[in-house]
């Protein structure tokens, strides 16, 4: 059983505590598979997604997995809400708190946003990206379409390129998969790799050459485009030359090495469309992997409660 209500970062989550949720996760993914849609587990529960930003994939993962958990859920947008009369996050909180919700999914510019709802509400939260911060669910439904993959994380070499800095799915994964004993290289221009990442237990490589070299997994990060004005490097061409992985560099990894990406992907940039759509690339299997692993947080979290 999970050691806590809520889901707010990696950093702090246990070795058992990791394995529990993605072993329930392999199993609603099983499940979804073959087709099965209704599982009622978390029937007369009720999720409230509350995103300040916005988002596809996540959004619809979190939504996708209360309704097959049986749950109610509400969607609010920040712009649509009273967030927009100049609303507090803890009244907010506050409110859904007399609404008696069970689960409160949050995404928010702000790191640590998540933890100051935790501090206010009796619902269960879960964060679905704080600022730079962590984001814990997409490092999970990253780590388990690797051991599906591979069996174990145990002893895998993983290479994390792109846009470091800004990445709250980098921090997570890294957090993660240190905890279940892999190794996590990371590459970048200079400008978009923060101080302190190696002593956090990252390898930060000088080279592409030197990050992708017999990696088990190869993931890129999103060139957080809106980000570019802050002159991080010259132009996307150069970043693609310099820092972008090719057939030709993904063939420095593993000849079974997978290929990952959060989404969405420019293409050309971190990764060529022939990556991107290589035999090797698992990016459609981790939107998969994403409902299945939300499922279980949700399950795990209302079981914690208890």
């Amino acid at each position: 059983m999970l050691q806590r209500q809520d889901l707010l970062g990696l950093i702090d989550v246990s070795k058992e505590e990791i394995t529990e949720i993605l072993d329930l996760a392999h199993e609603f993914k099983t499940r979804i598979k073959a087709g099965e849609k209704k599982m009622g587990y978390l029937t007369g529960k009720t999720a409230t997604i509350l995103f300040y930003e916005n988002s596809t994939r996540t959004r619809t993962s979190f939504e996708q997995a209360a309704k097959y958990l049986g749950m109610t859920t509400i969607n609010i947008e920040a712009g649509t809400s009273s967030v927009a009369k100049g609303e507090t996050l803890v009244d907010t909180g506050k409110t859904l708190d007399a609404q008696k919700n069970d689960f409160i999914i949050m995404r928010h510019p702000m790191g640590g946003a998540p933890y100051l709802l935790a501090k206010t509400v009796q619902a269960s939260v879960l964060n679905a990206g704080d600022g730079i911060n962590e984001h814990p669910t997409q490092a999970l439904l990253d780590m388990l379409t690797m051991r599906e993959t591979f069996g174990s994380l145990q002893g895998l070499k993983v290479a994390i390129l792109g846009d470091i800095k800004h990445s709250r799915v980098a921090k997570s994964n890294l957090f993660g998969l240190k905890t279940m004993g892999a190794e996590v290289r990371m590459f970048a221009p200079e400008t978009l790799i923060p101080k302190g990442m190696d002593q956090l237990g990252a390898t930060i490589c000088s080279s592409r050459e030197e990050a992708l070299k017999d990696v088990d997994v190869v993931m890129g990060l999103r060139i957080q485009l809106e980000r570019q004005k802050a002159g991080n490097f010259p132009s996307l061409g150069e970043y693609a030359a310099n820092y972008g992985v090719n057939e030709e560099h993904l063939a420095l990894a593993k000849p079974n090495a997978i290929v990952l990406h959060p989404g969405p992907v420019n293409r050309g940039v971190e990764l060529t469309s022939a990556v991107i759509d290589h035999e090797r690339s698992r990016i459609e299997d981790q939107v998969l992997s994403g409902v299945a692993v939300r499922m279980a947080a949700l399950c795990l979290l209302d079981e914690a409660r208890k």
